[in-house]
This record gives structure tokens, sequence and C-alpha cells, in this order.
């Protein structure tokens, strides 16, 4: 995007008529909601809570405050007290430094980001299944396929550039299979819509695997030349029938079966999800199941097909690659593989205790083993499921340091201190988008206030700690060149390269253009990516008599994530507050009228919601989002998580709805 300024100010944003991915378009978000830049609210001067208010300080105060509470925590209760979160709004470099600031300020492997509790168990699969934890594509790639299957995702919606892509090549003539409980835009285009119970995705993939494999429509060269585990995999299938699953997941076989052989003939075929396939209980062994169907049909390593993750925020791919992961280094390299080579880059030893994870965080919190917070861009107490759970958390916490544009729900309630930072548009760095592109970031105003960019801020600290030799940095480019120099991966990728256009990493030496494609060479034997086979497990989260409906919440199209920021511009007005989706037939049932208000009870809380009755959802079914803090959605959402990475199950929550006179 370009960013017209006038005296020092943003006047307009208009889109990069030669991005690549873009192509001249922008969604209203990022050309109109730019707004909260100058927000009435905005904080731009560290403050401090003092008494139970909160009070203005100067820089040096709130780091000499923020040092000497961390280094009493550090000095009674050991470094492995102290979590650090990174954010998906953050740069690269900044993001780098958090986890850098955790591991050699602090001494532990306590850091993570909101990867968790959205795409982490896609990179998680992603890795176990291919070895590398990202896109295997291009959004180029989308005109080139012959088939698009889009499952769990709502891409118009929630990633509007990309799903217009989309969109555009089904008009021109490409084949669409949608996967998504919702009657969301693209299935008004597409060839087949399966609409699975939430929570049965493995299942239904299965079946379609089943199909694939029964029908002999699999890549009998590509399985013999490229893929391991195929026989154990061919009779591990045989028991998930479409129709054994159809009475399961609520979807006609002779459906899944149209589905599997489209995806399985009309090649090249490729693949995009979402969160609806990833905040389950199996969310990464969902997105193993789907990298089956990839493997079975040949659909990997060539134009126009591949395996590709949705991501929801800026730099939330950024995030979790730069190392904001209590298991994984900058790279996704894993702590003890990359050990050696950042201790001699860094000059300093690493942690030797494994990290907790955002999740595992609130846990040892609630066991009085967490006793510190930094949360960077990341308003936890908004977000995260169960909310009265992470209430109890934050609550039980001696500090809690926020670093933010606005006092955040986690601020108002539990902050101990508050750093005020800039926005993307006041700074300088690069972002990672989800097709493994990596783009240069420019200041266009100053900062507002005595705001100051994120990676400043941690410098600063680091420094006050008695670390500051280990984060003198000058500049962003200075902290990429460091990055450069542990992550091979992304070596080539300079400053200068990526002026006007950004590289796709892998991208390894200065001459090298960068990766569009992943997978294309043929492993050797011992490094092929095998099948999985993935057993179904029923999610403890079920309905019953007093908890008959399945809620599953997500985004809106005029709305950014937790609505910090587009809640403080005019799009509030083209849509306003959250709101419940709810059926015909089950509204009638409950005396409910479209507009009016309902109680919304689960296991875990209640909240009030606004009435909008949709042809979209199916009875028993009911879809809500979480933008507003007026509403708290995550009052009621599950504590059940993925069993291998522990994302939440945003995705299917048991509820009540109850009328309000």
């Amino acid at each position: 995007m370009h960013v017209g300024t006038r005296d020092d100010r943003i006047a307009a944003i208009k889109p990069a008529l030669e991005a690549p991915v873009n192509r001249g378009h922008l969604c209203i978000k990022g050309r109109y909601a730019y707004e909260f830049v100058y927000a009435g609210d905005r904080v731009s001067q560290p403050m401090i809570r003092k008494n139970g208010n909160w009070q203005r300080v100067s820089w040096k105060e709130a780091i000499t405050f923020t040092a000497c509470a961390l280094k009493r925590i550090l000095d009674l209760h050991g470094p492995d007290s102290v979590g650090v979160l990174g954010s998906a709004r953050a740069t690269n470099e900044e993001n780098y430094l958090a986890q850098k600031f955790a591991r050699v300020v602090l001494g532990t492997n306590n850091v993570d980001c909101c990867a968790r509790v959205c795409h982490a168990p896609s990179a998680a699969a992603l890795k176990r299944s291919l070895g590398t934890g990202a896109a295997t594509n291009s959004f180029d790639d989308i005109e080139a396929a012959r088939t698009i299957l889009v499952y769990g995702a709502n891409p118009t919606e929630n990633h509007p550039i990309v799903g217009a892509r989309i969109k555009q090549a089904v008009l021109h003539g490409a084949r669409l299979i949608v996967v998504d409980p919702r009657q969301i835009e693209l299935a008004r285009y597409a060839d087949v819509h399966l609409t699975p119970r939430p929570g049965t995705n493995v299942p239904l993939l299965n079946a379609l695997a089943h199909t694939i494999v029964q029908e002999a429509i699999y890549n009998p060269s590509f399985v013999g030349e490229r893929v391991a585990g195929w026989e154990e995999f061919r009779d591990f299938i045989q028991a998930w029938s479409p129709e054994r699953v159809a009475p399961l997941c609520g979807v006609e076989a002779p459906q899944i079966r149209k589905a599997a052989r489209i995806y399985a003939t009309e090649k090249p075929a490729m693949s995009f999800h979402g969160l609806g396939l990833t905040e389950h209980t199996q969310g990464t062994e969902g997105v193993m199941c789907l990298v089956n169907l990839a493997l079975l049909t040949g659909n990997l390593g060539c134009p126009g097909t591949g395996i590709n993750p949705l991501r929801g925020q800026n730099n939330v791919q950024g995030a979790a690659q730069m190392g904001c992961d209590p298991d994984n280094l900058t790279g996704a390299t894993p702590l003890d593989a990359g050990r050696t080579l950042f201790e001699r880059t860094w000059h300093h030893s690493l942690p030797a205790t494994p990290g907790l994870n955002l999740m595992s965080m609130v846990d040892a919190s609630l066991e009085g083993r967490i006793k510190a917070l930094w949360t960077i861009g990341y308003d936890i107490f908004l977000t995260n499921p169960n909310a009265l759970m992470t209430e109890q958390a934050l609550r039980s916490m001696e500090c809690v340091i926020v670093q933010d544009m606005f006092l955040n729900e986690t601020a108002k309630k539990f902050g101990t201190v508050f750093f005020p930072a800039c926005s993307s548009f006041e700074k300088d760095g690069t972002f990672m988008n989800a097709e493994r592109r990596i783009q240069r970031v420019r200041k266009a105003i100053e900062p507002i206030g005595e705001s100051r960019p994120d990676w400043e801020i941690i410098c600063a600290l680091a420094s006050a700690m008695g670390k500051g030799e280990y984060f003198a940095f000058r500049s962003p480019e200075e902290i990429w060149n460091e990055i450069r120099t542990v992550w091979k991966a992304a070596s080539g990728i300079t400053y200068p390269r990526i002026e006007s256009h950004g590289l796709q990493w892998p991208c390894p030496s200065d001459a090298h253009p960068g990766t569009r494609i992943l997978h294309a060479e043929i492993p050797p034997a011992d490094k092929r990516p095998g099948l999985k086979t993935i057993e179904y497990r029923k999610t403890q989260e079920t309905t019953t008599l007093e908890f008959p409906f399945l809620l599953t919440t997500g985004r809106t199209l005029y709305s950014f994530n937790a609505g910090t920021m587009t809640s403080r511009t005019r799009n509030v007005e083209l849509r306003r507050g959250d709101s419940l989706d709810i059926s015909q037939r089950d509204a009638e049932r409950l005396c409910l009228r479209d507009g009016e208000c309902a109680r919304i009870r689960s296991r875990y809380g209640s909240v009030a919601l606004t009435i909008k009755i949709s042809d979209g959802v199916r009875d028993g079914e009911l879809f809500a989002t979480f933008h507003t803090h007026e509403v708290f959605l995550n009052l009621v959402t599950s504590s059940e998580r993925d069993g291998i990475t522990g994302a939440p199950e945003y995705k299917r929550t048991a509820v009540q709805v109850e009328k309000l006179s």
C-alpha cells in the first residue's frame, strides 16, 4: 500500500498497483481504517499503575520501574517465572528481539505469540508431514489452479484480497470445493459445498482420502516415487468410507465422493484452509489429513497446487517464524538443533529448560509458577478462550507489562506498566505474509507523542537489565542482518533487494531469486513425506439437554481481529457490534426476532448478543463474531485445546440460547 501524507498526517491510503499479491486492490480495512492512529484515547506516554490508578511517567521511570520489577521476580522465583508474548502486528525484527530478550535477558524459553491460538496447528502439521511449517505455494498459483479447495476459511470476508482472486479464478472456469458449516459467500460459486458439523474434520477428510484410494484416482507414480507409508495408509483408510462418515459429519456420502473426484482428477488442485480446520482439539491432525489428500493425488510441488494456510493478521506468520515459540528459534529451528549457531552468534548461552506456550503460561500462572508477563501488541484477556480462566491467571501475577497503542482490556484490568508503541505507519522494518514473502515497511509519519517503535522499547529494557551489549542495534536493518546470520533460508534477503518488491524464502544467497513453490524436487528415500494415519477422537465439548446448540466463532469483513484498532475507526458504522447468527427455525422455536437481544450461556460463562436470523447456519448451530469488548464473547468459549499444539477449540462450544426480556 502507498500511504499519502500531508503536514505529517496520513491523508489517504492507496493500493500499490505493482504489488505482486494484491495487484492494485485493497480491502476496506487497508484503504480506509487508518484513523486509529489519531484516536482520542491513544496512549502516547508511558504509564505506571500506582495505588490502583494509571499515572503518566517518563520513559526513564517506566523502564527503570519495569527492570527493577523483573529483576526482583527473577531473583525470587527464577527465570521461568516470566513469560513474553510477541505480536502479529509488530515487525519481523521486533519479534526477533522479543524472543531474544526472553532467552538472553530473562533466561527463559517462555515466549510465544498469537499464532498459538490460530495457525500453530498448521505450522506443526506441515512441518511433521512435509518438513517445512509454511505455505507450500504462492498466491499467483490461484490463477494456475484448475481446482481450488477452500477448507474452514471464509476468504472473501476474512482475507478479501485472496478471496477476490479465488472468486475471479472460479468465474474464469476453475472448479471450487468449499468445506464450511456455514453458507459463506464462496459457497454460492462452488461445484460442491460440504457442511460438516463442527469438530468432524478428521473423519470427513479421511472419507475424501478413502474415496481417492478406493476409486483408484490417486497418483500412483507420485506416491511411489515421493511418498512414504503407502501400504499402511491404504489399509488404514479402508475403514473410513463416506457411507460410514456421512451420519457423523452431517454430509451426504455422494457429495463427499463428488468432492474427492474433482480434487483428484481436475488438476492441478490447490487448497486453502483457515481456522475452521485448525481451532479444534484435532486441529493439527486435521491439517495432516489435508496434506494426505495432496500427497495421494500429486497436488504438491508444482504450480496451482499445495497446502496454504490463510493468515489473519499482517505478521502472524513472521512472529512465529522469528522464534516467538517456546520450542523453536528463528526460522522454526528446534532449540537443540540451533543451539550452537545461536550461542555463537549471540555470544550468550541459551536456556536449557523447556519453555511454556501461551496456554501453558495461563495454566502455570493459576498454579503460581508464572509471576510476570510482557504482552506486546496482543490483548490476551479479550482474545483468549474461557476469559474467566484468563482473568484468574492474570490477576495472580505480580507484574503485567502491556505494550500497545491503546489501553486494551488486558491493560485496563491487570496492567502494571504500559509502554506506548508506534503503529506500523510510524516505523521501519519488514513483515512476512502467508506465502512466505518478506516485504518492507517504511515510516510514513513521525511517532505520535512519546510512542516508540517496539524494537527501541525492547532494546531500552534490555539495557536497563544489564544486557545492553546484546541489543546494541541502531536500526531495524541491523537487526535484520543479524536475523540473516542465524536463519540461512533468509540469508539472501537484504533490504536493498526488497526495496521495490518482496522476496519469498527460502532465499539462501544474494543471487537466489526466492522460492515460489516448495517441495518441487524429488526427495531422497529417507526424507520422503509420509501419509499420516489419523484416528478420530471426539472432543469433550459436546451438546446436552442443557446446552443443545453448537457455537462457532469468527470475524467479519470490517473488523481486524479483536477490533483494538478498527473499533476506533468509522468502520464500526458499517457493522455495529457483534451478533449471533441463528437459523429461522431455531429462532421461531425460541420466540426470537431479528435484532432482539438474547443471552448465550455455556459451561464457562454467559454473554448477551444481538440476534441475526440467517439462512447461512443450520438448525442447532450458531455463529458469532468476537470483535467487541462490550460483548466479550470469549467469556463463553471452550477450554478444550488441540492435543499437539495447545491451540484452543474456538470453533465448537456447547451453549444455550435464552430470550432476554
